[in-house]
């Protein structure tokens, strides 16, 4: 069997175990990691039935669960599928030379805007001003910027604070960041109707975890009830937050 093993079997388990790792991954971040192990048992019991032990009758009907199975496996996971592709056909998501060569230029430019961001998010929560922003990473947003006001501008606290006041005509819907730059206020998400979470969290937090869903953005979520910081990410919530643990989830974000 090793004696007919070249190049292209080599680079044909390299393809899968890269796809199944990065599948892997994806369902561990969504929640779905029980549901990706139950199927990933289904096939293998597939292989061993119909291929190693040559089980005809149970094999039949493997084959058509197996046929079956992906059509459910589409309707099931059609959330990470759409943010799968949605990642795979994104343009930043074939610049990996860039980011090697502009390591430092990214990281400058992440300190840069990071700071004011987190220091107005501080003083939001101590004056209980509610505010919702997101901050692109791989995926395009440009359909979100596209719901609200339109604008460039760059993050300082000031400005972010004076957004989210309750009397300013954008405090109402999400500030997108793209690129270190503020490129929109007022817009509409997503918002994550089946998912559960606390009682005291309402709607601003539903549509940070439904744009954590939808697409690979970070969103940052101040209460307007209890002053308290959360980040939504990758469809998780962490909750109540301080000022360091902030600024970490978002340096850890930029490339490496």
């Amino acid at each position: 069997m090793f004696s007919s093993f070249g190049i292209k079997d080599l680079i044909d388990i390299v393809l899968v175990a890269f796809f199944m790792y990065q599948t892997y991954k994806l369902m561990r971040s969504s929640g779905n990691l029980a549901i990706f192990s139950g199927i990933v048992s289904v096939i293998v019991l597939w292989l061993l039935v119909s291929q190693v032990l040559e089980m005809r009758l149970i094999g039949v009907i493997l084959d058509k669960f197996i046929s079956v199975g992906f059509i459910l496996l589409v309707i099931i996971f059609q959330d990470e599928i759409r943010r799968f592709l949605a990642a795979l056909g994104s343009s930043k998501g074939w610049r990996f030379l860039y980011r090697i060569f502009e390591r430092k230029h990214v990281e400058k430019d992440a300190q840069k805007y990071i700071a004011p961001l987190v220091m107005a998010c501080i003083n939001m929560g101590k004056s209980n001003t509610g505010a919702l922003i997101v901050i692109q990473q791989e995926m395009d947003l440009t359909q979100y910027i596209q719901t609200g006001e339109k604008f460039r501008a760059e993050v300082n606290p000031r400005l972010v604070e004076n957004i989210f006041f309750k009397n300013s005509p954008l405090h109402d819907g999400a500030m997108i960041i793209v690129d270190n730059e503020i490129r929109a206020a007022e817009c509409i998400l997503p918002v994550a109707h089946n998912a559960v979470i606390p009682k005291e969290m309402g709607l601003r937090h539903r549509s940070g975890l439904g744009m954590s869903i939808e697409t690979d953005a970070i969103v940052i979520i101040v209460s307007e009830e209890r002053g308290s910081i959360t980040v939504a990410r990758n469809g998780k919530l962490s909750i109540d937050i301080s000022a360091e643990e902030l600024q970490r989830q978002l340096s850890g974000e930029f490339p490496e």
